[in-house]
Formats: structure tokens, C-alpha cells, sequence
């Protein structure tokens, strides 16, 4: 069974090596975050399209079948944390803390996964972006002072706890859990064959394995199968359910944590639906990459995963500041590419509708306007003007069609005196 540790290394290898490749804006031929969890979920809801719904189908089903497969082989925080135990691992070995560690289940997860997936329900992402594995990693690698944070707390639970973070906090692992509990593939001790050496458990890194009562909770379980060959009896099993399994029950604080979470779903999808509707309040009109629709939309749908941020070619996409919370266009030093839709064709979320080039480039972002008092009529906005709405008669200032103007900057950056300034509008719309 040792070959299922070995091609879950392989998975997640590949999946590193694209993530990397996607941050540093290299490569995103294959999407892979397409297939993040919450992503998908989001996209679901908002653009309720046949192959979103369809790979949505799709990793549920493979957590039915095969357990928490996701965790250990396609999430990139969780490939991020198996990097850092083994990092740790010489580290942890001079000063003795490879001690076998049996995870509690605090519950908390429950909680968050509630409150999260119901705000998400409700229309709003702004509770569950703040701790989904994907969303914090790309905030983190984006530079954003969250995800660094972020990042280094998670860094201690992984040197004195390994994979806390997916057994209590995660809300995305508390539910594939939930479905794990009723999968088809298990991991399982044949209580025979064990002679409780704890070596299983050692290698366990969601401290799942009950070495001392020969249990594995199969709901923490990332199916990392790295105890599959730790054990020289063959006590350890994985694969389909059998006629002798004992039947689950829920202990009463187990059960009480659940029903808790049942009802804040319930109460985080209301409130999920009131807040939405004064989230766009709160933030300034900002200038917003083609396809976010309004400053409102964008607040609730974007997950801040800075991967548009990372991948503009023209890099003015920047990351969330305490101006404007989410991501934004900024054309002090450059502007949108005429020709250029990157950023509505990567995103994961659906947050940026995806266009095509042409309703790309007829889609209003902004509105250039002229001061006339810095206008030196020199004429180089006309030039650079790739939709030629800047018109301008000799020795008179240039005068810009406002109403076919699409906002994207060409003329600000190439203004010498920065008499040109885009002034964001209530809603993007195609002209």
C-alpha cells in the first residue's frame, strides 16, 4: 500500500510546482486553483456554469469515495505545511519533539466552516477569505501583511502541533471531514495484528491515529498514507468499508458542536444576505480590474488571493490596503493594456466575469477627465488614446468622448505634465 504515499507525492509535487509557476506569473495554462474549494463554490453560485458545477461535483464525490484526498494532495497551504514539517523535521529531531501527538478535536473548525460557507451562501466571501488555506496563502505570497501574519502563526502550529491547522481550524477541511465520515475508503487498524507500537501514529501528522485503542479518526484524516509503511505487522488498511465496522456515534459534546454549527449557518446565511448589502458602503469607489462589475460586487465576491495581482503584465493590480480592502488598478506607473484581458481570465472565484478580448476592451472602467489649468496641449494623450476618443484642433486643449471612453489609463500615463486623472465610475458597464 506504501505506492499510495508515493503517487500522493507525486500529485502534490505537481500541483507545487504549478502553484509556483502561477504566483510568479509564469504560467496558468492549467488553472490549477480552478479546483480550490472555495473558489469553485464561489464561482458556483455566482456564474452557475455546467463545468463549474460539474468539478464542484466532481471533488465532493472523490472526498465521498476516497476521504480527505484534497488536504494532503491538491490544497497548496496543506502542501505548504508538509514542506515545513519536513523543514522541521532534523530540527525537531536534536531537541526531541517528534513525540507521537494525538490531535484533540476542539470543534472550532465547525464554527468557522459555518459561519464561513454561510456568510458565503448569503453573498459575501469577507468571513471565509480570512481563513481559507488558498485565500491566505496567495495573500501571503502577494505581499499582503494578513497572509504574512498569517503565515507565521501558522508556521508555529506546524513546528508544535504539525497539521493543527487542518484538524481545528480550517473551515474548508472541517467540511470535507464531515463527508469523510461517510466515505468509502478508510483508513483502518486490524486490532489483531496491532501491537500498539505507536509508530503509525509517529507518522501521522493530523494526529489521527489512537495508537493506544487501535482507532483512526477518518474525519481528521488527511490520507497522507504515510503510516501505511510504518507498520511492519500490515496492521494498517486502507480501502473499502467492511461488514464488521463499528457503526459512528456522536458523544454528546460532539453532537451539541454540530447542531451549534447547523444553526449559525442558518444565522451567518441571514446575516450573510443583510451585510452584503452594506458592504460596498464602507469602501471608497475604486478603479477595479474589467470584469468586477461594482466597487460592492467585488468586496463580497473577490477572496484576495492576489493571483491577478501577480500575473498582470502591466502590474497595476495591487493588493488590498486600508484605502481600498480589496484588490485594485492603480495607473500612477502604468496603465491597462489595451489588449490585454490576463486578469478576467485567471481569476479563480468568478469575482472578475470572464470576457473576451473585445468585450474587454468595451467595457468602462473609469472616465479619463483633463485639468485644462496643467494642460500644456501637447498632444501626446491623442497619439496614445488606442480607442481614438481624444480629439484635439490647434492650439485648443483636447477634448475627450466621455461616453466612449473605457478608463484604461493610456492617456494618464502618457500625459508629461499629469494633467489627465481616471476617475472611477459607480459601475462598470460595456459601451
Amino acid at each position: 500500500m506504501t505506492y499510495l504515499k508515493y503517487l500522493r507525492w507525486c500529485v502534490s509535487a505537481v500541483v507545487l510546482i504549478l502553484c509556483v509557476l502561477a504566483f510568479s506569473g509564469k504560467f496558468y495554462d492549467i488553472k490549477i486553483f480552478n479546483i480550490q474549494l472555495t473558489a469553485l463554490a464561489q464561482s458556483a453560485l455566482l456564474n452557475t456554469s455546467f463545468c463549474v458545477i460539474v468539478l464542484l461535483t466532481c471533488l465532493l464525490v472523490i472526498t465521498l469515495i476516497f476521504g480527505r484526498i484534497y488536504c494532503s494532495a491538491l490544497c497548496p497551504l496543506g502542501i505548504f505545511q508538509e514542506l515545513l514539517m519536513l523543514l522541521f523535521k532534523p530540527v525537531k529531531k536534536i531537541l526531541n519533539k517528534n513525540q507521537t501527538i494525538i490531535q484533540k478535536h476542539y470543534g472550532f473548525s465547525y464554527i468557522l466552516s459555518a459561519v464561513g460557507f454561510g456568510g458565503l451562501l448569503g453573498g459575501t466571501v469577507v468571513i471565509i477569505r480570512h481563513f481559507d488555506p488558498y485565500s491566505v496563502l496567495g495573500n501571503a505570497v502577494g505581499g499582503g501583511i494578513y497572509g504574512i501574519i498569517f503565515i507565521t502563526l501558522l508556521t508555529i502550529f506546524v513546528f508544535f502541533k504539525n497539521r493543527f491547522f487542518c484538524t481545528n481550524i480550517c473551515p474548508i477541511g472541517a467540511l470535507l471531514g464531515w463527508i469523510s465520515r461517510c466515505s468509502l475508503f478508510k483508513i483502518r487498524i486490524n486490532q489483531e495484528a496491532c501491537v500498539r507500537c505507536a509508530k503509525c501514529a509517529q507518522k501521522c501528522p493530523s494526529g489521527s491515529i489512537d495508537f493506544k485503542n487501535s482507532s483512526v479518526n477518518n474525519e481528521t484524516c488527511i490520507k497522507c498514507f504515510n503510516c501505511l509503511g510504518s507498520c511492519h505487522r500490515h496492521a494498517l488498511t486502507y480501502g473499502l468499508k467492511k461488514n464488521d465496522d463499528i457503526p459512528f456515534e456522536a458523544g454528546r459534546r460532539e453532537f451539541l458542536v454540530k447542531s451549534g454549527a447547523f444553526i449559525l449557518l442558518a444565522l451567518a446565511f441571514k446575516s450573510g444576505l443583510t451585510y452584503s448589502k452594506r458592504v460596498g458602503q464602507k469602501f471608497k469607489k475604486a478603479l477595479l480590474p474589467a470584469g468586477a462589475g461594482s466597487t460592492k460586487e467585488f468586496a463580497n465576491h473577490c477572496l484576495n488571493c492576489n493571483l491577478c495581482v501577480q500575473n498582470c503584465p502591466m502590474k497595476i493590480i495591487k493588493k488590498a490596503n486600508r484605502d481600498f480592502p480589496v484588490v485594485h488598478l492603480d495607473y500612477s506607473e502604468n496603465h491597462c493594456d489595451y489588449n490585454c484581458h490576463r486578469c478576467s481570465e485567471i481569476c479563480p472565484s468568478g469575482a472578475l466575469k470572464p470576457l473576451t478580448l473585445k468585450q474587454k476592451q468595451n467595457t468602462k472602467l473609469g472616465t479619463a477627465q483633463i485639468d485644462s489649468s496643467v494642460c500644456v496641449k501637447c498632444g501626446l494623450c491623442v497619439i496614445e488614446c488606442p480607442r481614438k476618443v481624444i480629439t484635439k484642433k490647434a492650439g485648443k486643449h483636447p477634448v475627450i468622448n466621455i461616453k466612449e471612453c473605457i478608463g484604461c489609463g493610456a492617456c494618464q500615463n502618457a500625459c508629461p505634465v499629469k494633467a489627465i486623472n481616471v476617475k472611477p465610475i459607480e459601475k462598470q458597464r460595456l459601451i
